[in-house]
């Protein structure tokens, strides 16, 4: 947030505060969204045969007869062979909604799967699980709740030899988790979080994937800011495992770096900062300095790739920095970045060209993340300007309202450090970029416009001139009559006279 100043013009403080408000309630409901904001999803492993791929059949739904016939075969069958293929045909059948719901309303089915989930032969564990996942995938609560019977056996089972039973069971406890509160509920006390911190040190990429899937599912659930991320003294507390330590090595850049794990650990940790609960202990184990040195590499990746997949590790990691960088700890922790200040605003305006060419959805983000940059430090502010980045920003007006906003906040930061920044701003680009924000119809573009003004009248008095030579007032006045601006519109344009 900005600090107030003082021996402001008096007929512009009452606009000026109430801008600066407007933008804290702005940034209080943008964060909120994104804690609130659930990338809530469901996967599915399905690794079928070749000779069950080949037989270019779609599965059937099942009926009561057949599931039941199946789960007998499979338990009583003969020969392991046709147990095996009675599980594999039911597995299939449980593609289908219908048979799911089938299947649950047959008393003891459930019984009987968990019967060969914990058998001793692996192939029928194996398919039994499988068929758990085809049922851990449904969007109907009643089935994930279905499923409760098994999960303390899934979680004894990420404790297995074989590593794709361990990513099986990962990704269907992660569906399970997402489904229903009363699966989270069982899945506490029977210990998921020490189960899910001893995955994290398997050597299988696909493990820790799976892993980070699932750990992310049980973050983003209503209740975990309460009862699952703290308190640290809980032994089924996230913060009490040694899961954020293993979580921020994941992301050290490097040669041993994996794309796809790196996003996944990259989400959890973003759920984390968004509880709220404890980021002080995060940025002490030098989070910061960890997603500086990541934001470097990625904007570094982006010279060397036209990779459009990028982004999917350039979000969580600019969202985890703008959130740590709003809590009072990073001030005490000083250089905790180890990072010059041109360095990290060079590599997010590489990102952002990246993202302006490739994703412009994600260019909000990366301005996020520079107003948080530059509200409270003069040095990035002054990286701003030497590194001549004020017109690539500029060039980003055109892309939205939202953008349009975020890039004039962006410039209020700069130009509240005072008159030398503001000497260094104006006149340059920024005046015909003002008359031209000045024309939107938006009200927060226009808003975030007058409040930059205010900034470079108060510090920079020859702008005055400048900008009344340039028809200044004919633009303010298309906004007089305006409820929300003409106050701020007003206050101007006798700045502007008196001037």
């Amino acid at each position: 947030m900005w600090s107030r100043r003082q021996g402001r013009l008096r007929p512009t403080v009452c606009g000026v505060e109430e801008l600066r408000r407007r933008r804290r309630e702005r940034e209080a409901a943008l964060r909120k969204a994104r804690r609130e904001q659930q990338l809530v999803s469901k996967r599915l492993l399905r690794n079928d045969a070749p000779e069950e791929a080949g037989e270019g059949c779609v599965a059937a739904i099942l009926g009561e007869t057949e599931v039941q016939q199946f789960l007998r075969q499979a338990q009583r069958g003969t020969e392991e062979k046709e147990r095996e293929g009675a599980l594999v045909s039911l597995r299939r059948g449980l593609q289908h909604p219908e048979t799911q719901q089938t299947f649950i309303r047959l008393e003891g089915s459930m019984r009987t799967l968990v019967g060969l989930l914990t058998s001793n032969q692996a192939l029928l564990q194996l398919e039994a699980a499988r068929c758990l996942h085809e049922l851990s995938h449904s969007e109907q609560s009643t089935v994930a709740e279905a499923c409760l019977p098994a999960t303390s056996y899934l979680l004894t089972y990420l404790s297995s030899h074989s590593s794709d039973f361990i990513e099986l069971c990962l990704y269907t406890l992660g569906n399970l988790i997402v489904e229903s509160e009363a699966v989270r509920r069982q899945l506490l006390p029977q210990g998921i979080v020490p189960a899910l911190a001893a995955c994290i040190q398997s050597p299988h990429v696909a493990v820790l994937e799976a892993l980070g899937y699932a750990l992310s599912q049980l973050l983003q659930a209503e209740e975990a800011p309460e009862k699952i991320i703290p308190p640290a003294s809980a032994s089924s507390s996230i913060l009490a495992s040694t899961l954020p330590q293993h979580m921020l090595q994941m992301l050290q850049p490097g040669p041993k770096l994996n794309p796809g794990v790196a996003v996944e650990f990259a989400w959890c940790l973003h759920y984390i900062i968004c509880s709220q609960v404890s980021n002080p202990l995060l940025i002490g184990h030098g989070a910061l300095s960890t997603l500086g040195l990541l934001l470097l590499d990625l904007a570094g990746a982006v010279q060397k790739t036209e990779d459009a997949g990028l982004e999917l590790l350039a979000c969580p990691v600019l969202r985890c920095l703008s959130n740590l960088l709003t809590e009072a700890a990073v001030e005490t922790v000083g250089g905790q970045m180890q990072l010059r200040d041109e360095r990290v605003v060079a590599a997010l305006f590489i990102l952002l060209q990246f993202f302006f060419q490739k994703q412009p959805s994600l260019l909000p983000e990366g301005l996020w993340l520079l107003n948080n940059l530059t509200a409270n430090s003069p040095s990035f502010c002054t990286s701003l300007l030497s590194l001549d980045l004020i017109e690539p920003l500029l060039q980003l007006l055109p892309v939205s309202n939202v953008v349009s906003v975020m890039v004039l906040t962006v410039l209020c930061n700069v130009a509240e450090k005072g008159p030398a920044y503001c000497q260094r701003l104006w006149p340059g680009p920024l005046l015909p970029a003002l008359l031209h924000t000045l024309a939107f119809s938006d009200t927060e573009v226009v808003g975030q416009s007058l409040e930059l003004l205010h900034l470079l009248f108060l510090y920079q008095p020859e702008a005055v001139q400048v900008f009344l030579q340039q028809s200044g007032l004919q633009a303010l006045e298309r906004h007089q009559e305006e409820a929300q601006l003409q106050d701020r519109v007003y206050a101007l344009q006798q700045t502007a006279l008196q001037g």
